[in-house]
């Protein structure tokens, strides 16, 4: 008899967790759904004030769209450690204080000598400062800096680990480095 093309292989183990099928659907389908929002984030901060890397309306789906100029993928963990959700947050800190800084997640507020009224208010850090470098060379020269482009990227490329290991959907820790420009670095190797 001739064998069909199509071949199933299967191997049962034991013993079978009682509750298990429970919640098994439950994690790569947490995972997938806030991969895809990561993602779409990503792309509306590329088209908009976070990076302002493309004219082109950013895609209203959660999927990668490989034709649109940023895209995201998260690996999904292997496995993570039973004690991991309980200090992620705490682990991040240094990146979230760094990132923070760059980022400017604080503001400068300017008060009004008379009243004490607030007049305005404006971010403190570097990112606001490279956004508006950016578009000061872009209305008056019609070019973007390299350098700032670069810059912005590797500041959200930071930003996006870091959430994305306190977030847990990775459980390799983010490096503490600005990884800058288009290209992600160390494609092909792991980081330690």
């Amino acid at each position: 008899m001739k064998t069909y093309p199509v071949r199933l292989r299967a191997r049962r183990e034991l013993p079978l967790s009682r509750w298990l099928w429970l919640v098994k659907w439950l994690p790569r389908g947490i995972h997938t759904f806030n991969t895809g929002v990561l993602r779409w984030a990503w792309r509306v901060d590329y088209y908009g004030y976070e990076v302002l890397g493309t004219d082109r309306y950013p895609p209203f789906t959660l999927a990668e769209v490989p034709e649109y100029p940023a895209g995201l993928q998260i690996g999904y963990p292997d496995r993570l450690p039973c004690w991991r959700p309980l200090v992620a947050w705490l682990l991040a800190i240094p990146h979230v204080l760094v990132v923070g800084a760059f980022a400017g997640v604080a503001t400068w507020t300017v008060r009004s000598s008379v009243d004490n009224e607030v007049v305005a208010e404006f971010p403190a850090g570097l990112m606001p400062v490279l956004i508006l470098i950016a578009v000061v060379a872009l209305l008056f020269t019609g070019r973007y800096p390299q350098g700032v482009y670069d810059l912005l990227l590797g500041i959200n490329r930071w930003m996006i680990r870091t959430g994305a290991y306190v977030a847990l959907l990775t459980d390799v820790y983010p490096p503490f480095r600005l990884d800058q420009g288009d290209a992600e670095p160390g494609e092909g190797r792991d980081y330690e």
